[in-house]
């Protein structure tokens, strides 16, 4: 089955072509990165005037490249939430037009069961059960997975994601946006010795995770340094260096909590912080003596993207899962509702 995946949650516009037989034929993707850094973060409405301009073209963009035609294709699959309603509602009712048109199949598929799943998409895909990493701009999650659409979850932000902390604690240290790599970057000249920011809600049991706490802590200490007369750009550095490094830790010992809880041996990490370097280099030199391999997606899917949507699309419209005439858009949108197919 041939599926066409459509992103379009946030700031990424998305699109790929996946078979059920012969994998990932083509993908593109859009970033609105330099549009929106001009006002310092994601803006709604801009967000999706530019789906709406981007996301036709590049679907013939997809299409030629795989050398295919549209009545070459199966299946649709649609990102229906959790995200920005409106850059969602472009995505939905693109999708349903041309399904209406090409009489196929639509789905609206859930964004972070697509990021859970991107790893699937390597040549060395997990195989199930596994725990799951999700951390990114909105959300971090601890999820046990034993199957497609089988998950619990273990722990969750109670405040800010990771990614989000991340780009605040950027604004705090006047980077530009995005603010995740930026820290990452400033933090590579940073002193790690100097400051030791706290692991928050690592001294109890649970697997929930707090980062309000961290950026709060990063923020008084940029402001005694300033008191002070002694915040220079080694300052900043050292400062990223301290958030990232705790940020890090944090996600690593909880990382570890769970697979301990659950007693398995694999661990998915997915997102766009799952990108940063010195979080996969932090989590395999912990989970490496412990026997524990760690899959992760390759760069261009750790952020949002299409082929993810189209991987996670075939495998529920295999199973004969499918949308009505209903379009679906749902900014929030809790992973735990999600349940198997039912075929």
């Amino acid at each position: 089955m041939r599926v066409l995946g459509i992103e379009t949650s946030c700031d990424e516009t998305g699109v790929a072509l996946y078979d059920t037989e012969h994998g990932l034929l083509a993908d593109a993707l859009h970033s609105q990165i330099a549009m929106h850094a001009e006002y310092g973060g994601v803006v709604p409405e801009l967000a999706s005037r530019d789906h709406v301009r981007k996301l036709l073209p590049m679907i013939e963009q997809v299409l030629k490249q795989a050398e295919l035609s549209r009545a070459d294709i199966d299946g649709i699959a649609y990102t229906a939430g959790p995200g920005l309603v409106g850059a969602l509602m472009v995505g939905a009712s693109t999708a349903h037009g041309l399904a209406k048109a090409w009489k196929i199949p639509v789905l609206g598929v859930h964004h972070m069961e697509g990021h859970l799943l991107a790893p699937m998409l390597e040549d060395e895909p997990p195989e199930y059960p596994f725990v799951a990493l999700l951390v990114s701009g909105g959300h971090t999650q601890l999820v046990e997975v034993k199957g497609l659409g089988q998950y619990k979850l273990l722990g969750e932000s109670v405040d800010d994601a990771a990614g989000e902390a991340f780009d605040k604690t950027a604004k705090m240290l006047g980077l530009p946006y995005p603010g995740g790599p930026q820290v990452a970057k400033l933090a590579e000249q940073g002193n790690p010795t100097r400051f030791r920011f706290p692991r928050p809600m690592t001294d109890r049991p649970g697997l929930d995770f707090s980062f309000s706490g961290l950026k709060t802590h990063t923020l008084t200490t940029l402001n005694q340094l300033k008191a002070a007369g002694t915040l220079d750009d080694q300052a900043r550095a050292d400062i990223a260096r301290a958030f990232e490094d705790a940020t890090i830790d944090t996600l690593t010992i909880k990382c570890r909590r769970a697979l301990e809880q659950t007693g398995l041996k694999r661990l998915v990490v997915a997102g766009g912080v799952s990108a940063n370097v010195r979080l996969r280099e932090r989590l395999c030199e912990a989970l490496a003596k412990r026997n524990i391999k760690t899959y992760y997606p390759r760069g261009r899917f750790c952020t949002d993207n299409g082929a993810m949507i189209a991987y996670v699309g075939a495998q529920r419209l295999v199973a004969g899962e499918h949308d009505d005439s209903t379009m679906r858009a749902t900014p929030r949108w809790p992973i735990k509702d999600l349940v198997p197919p039912q075929s």
